[in-house]
């Protein structure tokens, strides 16, 4: 790839040296069958949950909230735009259980050109098949993975999602599902598909705090997600610090991010996005050290969200 660098943002790319201090992963609108009751689909919340997040020092959410979920990209933009915030929207596709049929009919047969398109000339308004793609460009592909393994779905979607960064050089970003399957996506997305380890971007790695494959993940020199916290029946928050200890000592601390992932509506506040700065951020520098954190909050992402855009 040619050119300098840049981060995708709903108002524009930008040097990734302005991105600043950024939660990696995070939903300010998602909205699932699977989380009847739960949707984030209010402007008015999403806007007080990113000054909220400002003002605890914050200067960059990505959201990985992909086509059909409502990513209200065009809300995405008014907010970023009205607080000062840079805010990341994804392309991509998530488990198919998230969707209703008629939803995943429009896209399965032309996946990589839908991921293209909302890169390169915008994303659909309401994600409404048929309606101009008037809306913002996302700043990467957002897949998922299966339980412990590559479903056909997973299949399928990571290999759109590997064209569309050869077409475009956007990163991808992969759910995993509780955490599992990581070793599996790094070897299908860069082993075989040909995509740069650090053009991936792997998420969920706390919810199976394995250290053994975390150490083996890291190896490959794809970016590791740790997000989510405070969800102690994923057992984050009391084998998190150990586990980021583990790899900063391993010489990987250059590839963590950090992220809040809330994805309900009751767990907007509690404990909402600026968790991540007013009660995470601090006992990690206790234990790590500031430089350290501010490299997960700050140096990490720039990297990790930015490429040399072909379209």
């Amino acid at each position: 790839m040619t050119g300098e660098p840049k981060v995708r943002t709903v108002l524009g790319d930008i040097d990734p040296a302005e991105l600043g201090v950024t939660n990696s992963h995070d939903h300010l609108f998602f909205a699932s069958k699977q989380l009847p009751g739960q949707e984030l689909d209010d402007p008015a919340d999403a806007a007080e949950v990113l000054l909220d997040f400002k003002v605890r020092g914050g200067a960059a959410l990505v959201q990985w909230t992909p086509y059909g979920l409502t990513r209200r990209t065009r809300e995405l933009a008014s907010i970023s735009q009205r607080l000062g915030v840079h805010v990341v929207a994804a392309a991509g596709l998530h488990r198919a259980e998230h969707y209703a049929p008629a939803v995943l009919g429009h896209v399965v047969d032309n996946l990589a050109r839908e991921f293209v398109a909302d890169l390169t000339e915008g994303t659909q308004p309401a994600d409404l098949p048929g309606e101009p793609r008037t809306g913002p460009r996302a700043g990467l592909v957002k897949v998922a993975g299966a339980f412990h393994t590559i479903d056909s779905h997973a299949r399928l979607t990571m290999t759109a999602a590997a064209v569309a960064h050869q077409e475009t050089g956007a990163p991808i970003a992969v759910h995993l599902e509780l955490g599992t399957a990581g070793l599996e996506t790094v070897e299908l997305l860069c082993g075989k598909l040909d995509v740069p380890p650090q053009q991936v971007i792997l998420g969920h790695l706390n919810r199976n705090p394995d250290p053994r494959i975390q150490r083996e993940i890291a190896e490959t020199g794809v970016f590791l997600g740790f997000d989510g916290p405070s969800r102690a029946n994923h057992a984050t928050d009391w084998r998190l610090f150990d586990g980021l200890e583990a790899l900063v000592e391993a010489g990987h601390g250059g590839q963590l991010l950090l992220g809040g992932d809330t994805t309900t509506a009751a767990a907007r506040y509690q404990p909402g996005a600026s968790y991540l700065l007013t009660t995470l951020a601090p006992r990690l520098t206790e234990q790590l050290g500031g430089d350290v954190v501010t490299a997960m909050l700050v140096a990490n992402p720039a990297r990790a969200f930015a490429t040399s855009w072909l379209a």
